[in-house]
């Protein structure tokens, strides 16, 4: 089993153009999709396209049209509240697969709310290889949050893996090695924010980046470097993976479909490389298809 939790969940619109992105311009679309978001429920959805069972914890309205389209296909989704509605994220697609990202606040989380959100991740990881905690956090939560709730599983059996970015990701790394993740994901700008690093496109700096965080108790970072692949770094060893040729559609959910990738090698019981190699396939399937589809293991 597989538990993701998505703090922030969203209601996710795609524009796909026919041309650049030109500001002040009327500009014609070749299509456009809606459908329910966020970095947990799409690591879920991949989950769910691959027969792994995965339950999604979401703060929102028990009958919100959110939760009743992800129920519609399957998807296992609990509940959490008193929540507000989801917001509104609308990705912007170019012709080269160049993406632009218009995110919404989110809901304002209660404290009463954030205290039943870390209660019913730890009930849940009672019967869970993974937990992981993904995406933005709410307005009203604060950026250490995810530090407390990693904590918390720890009384658990479960693995545990984190997925954020700014002042969250910030707040877990300024903490270490207290509420320590076993597996961190950061993309090559989050890693550099994290490690006072530049030019974390070369694999061989972003390893070295890297490698700061895994002696600071993380178990294993997992850094996906866009079209440079991703490096792996544990306590055993480093490795990098490159990308098959991909021609790039949209980049949306790519770093979800990497870190499911990952997930799904573990529960495999590959090996490091294989893990990461796996993760590289995904994220670069997940980047050949439009919108936020997510790619299934063929």
């Amino acid at each position: 089993m597989i538990v993701t939790l998505t703090a922030n969940p969203s209601i996710d619109h795609t524009v796909m153009l026919t041309s650049p992105l030109r500001r002040g311009e009327v500009l014609r679309a070749t299509a456009t999709s809606s459908q329910p978001g966020g970095k947990g429920v799409n690591i879920s959805g991949a989950a769910y396209a691959a027969g792994v069972p995965t339950r999604a914890v979401v703060p929102c309205p028990d009958l919100d049209p959110m939760v009743t389209e992800l129920r519609a296909t399957g998807l296992d989704v609990v509940t959490v509240g008193p929540a507000g509605r989801p917001r509104i994220n609308t990705t912007v697609t170019e012709p080269d697969g160049t993406t632009t990202k218009l995110n919404g606040p989110g809901a304002t989380a209660t404290p009463a709310l954030l205290d039943a959100l870390a209660a019913r991740l730890v009930q849940e990881a009672d019967h869970a290889s993974w937990v992981v905690l993904a995406g933005s956090l709410p307005p009203g939560a604060p950026a250490g949050w995810y530090a407390e709730v990693v904590s918390a599983l720890r009384s658990t059996g479960a693995c545990i893996a984190v997925d954020t970015s700014e002042a969250p990701l910030e707040a877990l790394a300024a903490g270490l090695p207290a509420g320590a993740p076993d597996l961190l994901k950061p993309n090559a700008e989050e890693l550099a924010s994290i490690t006072g690093s530049d030019s974390l496109d070369d694999p061989a700096v972003a390893a070295s980046a890297a490698r700061t965080l895994v002696e600071r108790g993380v178990a294993a970072v997992l850094a996906t470097l866009g079209e440079n692949g991703a490096v792996l770094v544990t306590e055993e060893g480093t490795w990098h993976a490159t990308p098959p040729p991909t021609e790039v559609v949209s980049t949306v959910g790519a770093g979800d479909s990497s870190l499911f990738g990952y997930l799904l090698a573990d529960l495999r019981g590959l090996s490091a490389p294989e893990r990461l190699g796996l993760a590289v396939a995904y994220g670069s399937a997940a980047a050949g298809l439009p919108g936020t589809t997510l790619p299934t293991p063929p």
